[in-house]
């Protein structure tokens, strides 16, 4: 549309909301979006650019029957509201979509997503390319003085080659008793001492 298209209240109403980089309808969008919060600076601007989209609709449809500014606002409003459920509704579609690796498996089975990941990572080995001078030694009976007797126990039976549902098996454990125990186990706080 060129400005030679618009009629004379449309281009004050145009200058009024465009003057200083668009001030005006930028306070508007803060004063729909301030009710939701959480929003990011990225956020904003999309809410921004999503403004200026819904202004050219209005500006057009505006029949001076009612203030521009309510039907501004009100027009505003719902695409805010519309665009706002829709990107909740991708968040809680992808989220039910995720599944965690502690997870047991549908089957009933005593076994996680994770104990099926293969994994070539071996702490011990990592930490023995780091040390010199028999210092090793050393560290690996620091690292295991700050484990429980369960989690020695587990670290036992890994070390022995057992698999994580067979180690569960044989110390009697829930998997979540046995995750939480690897979390602590390579939790950077005791893994740390190896290094």
């Amino acid at each position: 549309m060129m400005d030679k298209d618009l009629l004379p209240l449309q281009l004050q109403i145009l200058d009024t909301y465009y003057a200083d980089n668009a001030r005006k309808l930028h306070r508007v969008v803060d004063k729909i979006l301030f009710k939701f919060g959480g929003l990011t600076s990225k956020d904003t601007d999309d809410f921004y650019s999503l403004a200026n989209e819904v202004f050219a609709d209005v500006i057009n449809r505006y029949d001076c029957e009612q203030s521009f500014d309510g039907f501004l606002y009100s027009c505003l409003s719902n695409k805010i509201m519309s665009e706002i459920t829709k990107r909740n509704r991708e968040k809680r579609k992808a989220d039910r979509m995720s599944i965690s690796l502690e997870a047991t498996n549908d089957k009933g089975e005593d076994y996680s997503l994770l104990d099926c990941i293969a994994s070539d990572f071996d702490t011990f080995e990592e930490a023995s390319k780091c040390q010199e001078n028999g210092q090793y030694q050393d560290r690996v009976q620091q690292y295991i003085s700050k484990l429980s007797n369960q989690q020695v126990n587990i670290l036992n039976l890994l070390i022995d080659g057992y698999k994580p549902f067979e180690v569960r098996r044989i110390l009697e454990i829930s998997s979540r008793e046995y995750a939480d125990n690897m979390q602590i186990m390579r939790s950077y706080e005791n893994v740390k001492i190896l290094f």
